[in-house]
């Protein structure tokens, strides 16, 4: 029921058209064939004829209440129709049973108050599909203008006018209203072509639908026109059918689906098109005047518009010019901050190495941030991309008495600038400063690489090799002095002073589960934080009695649970500095089975941190390989053998497989040689489970 409600209203607008096509064929036949002769004529002429003129007014005026996009557009059309058809039925009903009637006459004003309506509406059509209005459009319009003008003034105007003075039409209203229509027409076809020229002639089946109605209304006034003036036009004839078959399709072009629906981009050779096409009848004119001579105003006209033609032009290059030099400021500039990118530092680094010398050296730097990725990861990239517009705009005001700022992706940082090796001090301390940002649980702080021009180097890409070492050299120091280094620092401290065999074994256990790390192939960052979380994955086992620890035997079930707490009070203690918050959650984690049944959590597979699993595969191994107070120590092919067997359960199979092939490849630090033979199977079993 729906959807046979939705598809009436369809239906009735098909069966109108059809209804409307086949009185407008009898309407022709009539017309053209003499179909239903004398007796039908007022039938056809009066009635059918100012009804399908109504009919396309009622469709554009319906369009317009219906439907909100181009409501004003269609309106204005629908107006100029109502005003057509008022001529048509005024024309009709009243002038043809006048003696003598009046000329000009109403249903003269009338039709041509469609005209300006049509061009509004036309421009606001073409107006909601363009992305921009330039000023060049209205020398476009001006173009079009001048050229229709000047052919008009040679083939319609100058002609229409000594008809109608020869034929004793000496009123100069009526010599306006002769030569109003083609000049109508004229500009309208003018409209017509120049929107299809910025649509790349494929405007879609409305716009079709309206350019060839009102093309048609043109083709048929000029015929009109020149037939009146020279006295030759007939009534009744198949030239009448032109007009209302033309407001038909203006009407039911109003609700034609307009498939081409983009956007009318003025870019390109379009931009030159619709000028260069008007301007070639200008210039027939005036070729033509060599041969055969023109009046003067013609001749004025047709100059006019190619003079209008070389501004447009001169204004179309400048245009170019402009979106060229804006596209090459972008190509070399960063979109967030602002500053000049890779592809800028590379061409100005190549021009201040062609003028750098020992008596004006440069000075190259680099800087990556440090605490970005955390900050990045904790706030959010929106954020992230905030505060790295602002350090951006920090670094440019320290240093641009210095020099010239560039971001080269990501959070790094360059300065170029004319120094010494004394000034060098001055710009990275400025520019270090101004990459700094601390704030409520976060600091983000910079590194940085420098290079001196033209001393150490004069190629530009041996230049930015070198900052890079010396960059990430210079980041590789930092970290022993970060706030998370010394916070780690503090804590193993404690741990040494409290337990130090238990803070020997984290520090073998750390460089295990690093070899492990680069043989899986994490990041630098990722290695940082294994590393850190295996040095302090026990940091809770201060809380646990040493009486627990140092137990000889099996711990019984409430022991063992005491012992399980140990990974939620070592997240406590790491999570209370937030430099370790990501290093607190692997160490929760590092006591998770890879099946599941492992603690606090009971996490399984991959839920488990990665730095976790590795963490849990080396402990494991370190604590087999080491004596204990409850089991003798294993040899290393012992220990292999038994993580073997408990991956895909306690440990992961790749991290299992990974210190497997760091320990058959010799890169690991082994007990000595001497360790004692195959421990108990219960010895090993519970050496995994304590760790």
């Amino acid at each position: 029921m729906d959807a046979a409600a939705e598809h009436k209203p369809r239906r009735f607008l098909r069966a109108t058209q059809v209804a409307c096509a086949l009185a407008l064929l009898a309407c022709g036949l009539h017309l053209g064939a003499d179909l239903g002769g004398d007796r039908l004529a007022p039938l056809f002429n009066d009635y059918i004829y100012n009804g399908l003129v109504l009919v396309a007014a009622a469709s554009c005026i319906l369009r317009a209440v219906r439907v909100r996009a181009g409501r004003a557009a269609w309106a204005l059309l629908g107006a100029g129709l109502v005003a057509w058809a008022a001529a048509e039925v005024y024309y009709s009903f009243h002038l043809t049973n006048l003696e003598e009637p009046p000329y000009p006459s109403l249903s003269d004003g009338l039709w041509l108050s469609f005209y300006p309506a049509t061009y509004i509406a036309l421009a606001l059509l073409v107006r909601a599909r363009m992305r921009e209005a330039r000023a060049s459009l209205w020398l476009d319009g001006l173009v079009a203008a001048l050229a229709v003008a000047a052919v008009g003034e040679i083939w319609v105007f100058s002609p229409m006018a000594e008809a109608s003075l020869a034929g004793g039409l000496a009123e100069p209203k009526e010599v306006a209203t002769d030569l109003a229509y083609p000049i109508a027409d004229l500009v309208m076809l003018a409209l017509v072509m120049g929107v299809f020229s910025l649509t790349a002639w494929r405007p879609g089946r409305a716009w079709t639908m309206i350019g060839l109605g009102l093309t048609a209304m043109a083709v048929g006034d000029s015929i009109y026109a020149y037939q009146a003036s020279q006295g030759t036009y007939t009534e009744g004839t198949i030239l009448d059918a032109v007009w209302p078959a033309a407001t038909l399709l203006v009407g039911f072009a109003a609700w034609e689906p307009n498939r081409r629906k983009g956007d009318i981009h003025l870019a390109g050779w379009r931009m030159l098109v619709l000028p260069v096409l008007f301007a070639l009848p200008s210039l027939g004119v005036l070729v033509y005047d060599h041969w055969h001579p023109v009046d003067a105003a013609a001749i004025a006209l047709a100059a006019a518009c190619m003079l209008v033609v070389l501004v447009r032009t001169a204004m179309t290059f400048g245009e170019n010019m402009r979106m060229l030099s804006t596209s090459r400021l972008e190509a070399m500039t960063d979109a967030l901050t602002g500053l000049g990118n890779r592809r800028r530092l590379m061409a100005d680094l190549d021009e201040e190495l062609a003028s750098a010398s020992p008596a004006e050296p440069r000075v190259l730097a680099l800087f990556d941030l440090d605490g970005f990725k955390r900050y990045n990861d904790n706030f959010g990239h929106p954020a992230g991309d905030a505060l790295l517009a602002r350090l951006g705009h920090a670094l440019q005001r320290a240093t641009e008495t210095y020099g010239r700022a560039y971001r080269l992706g990501g959070d790094e940082f360059c300065v170029l600038a004319a120094a010494d090796a004394e000034g060098a001090a001055t710009v990275i301390a400025a520019a270090s400063q101004a990459l700094t940002e601390q704030g409520q649980g976060f600091l983000v702080t910079a590194s940085h690489g420098l290079v001196l021009l033209p001393f150490e180097t004069g190629d530009a890409a041996a230049a930015m090799q070198i900052a890079d070492q010396r960059l990430y050299g210079h980041k590789g120091s930092r970290r022993s002095s970060a706030v998370g280094q010394q916070t780690r620092d503090v804590l193993l401290q404690v741990l040494h002073a409290r337990k130090p065999d238990l803070s020997e074994h984290l520090r073998e256990v750390a460089q295990v589960a690093l070899a492990v790390g680069r043989r899986m192939g994490l990041s630098p960052e990722q290695l940082d934080q294994s590393a850190r979380a295996a040095e302090l994955h026990d940091i809770g086992k201060m809380a646990v009695p040493d009486e627990i620890l140092n137990k000889p035997g099996p711990l019984d079930e409430g022991e063992l649970e005491f012992v399980r707490q140990h990974t939620i009070v070592g997240e406590r203690i790491l999570a209370a500095a937030p430099a370790l918050a990501d290093v607190a959650k692997i160490v929760r984690s590092s006591h998770e089975s890879f099946d599941g049944s492992g603690y606090p959590d009971g996490l399984a597979g991959d839920a488990i941190p990665l730095a976790s699993r590795i963490i849990a595969v080396c402990d494991a191994f370190h604590a087999m390989t080491e004596e204990r107070p409850y089991q003798p120590a294993m040899s290393p092919c012992e220990a292999m053998a038994e993580l073997r067997r408990c991956r895909g359960t306690r440990f992961d199979p790749q991290v299992v497989e990974a210190i497997c092939d760091e320990i058959e490849a010799g890169r690991l630090p082994l007990p000595p040689a001497s360790a004692p033979a195959l421990a108990p199977l219960e010895a090993a079993q519970a050496a995994v489970t304590a760790s």
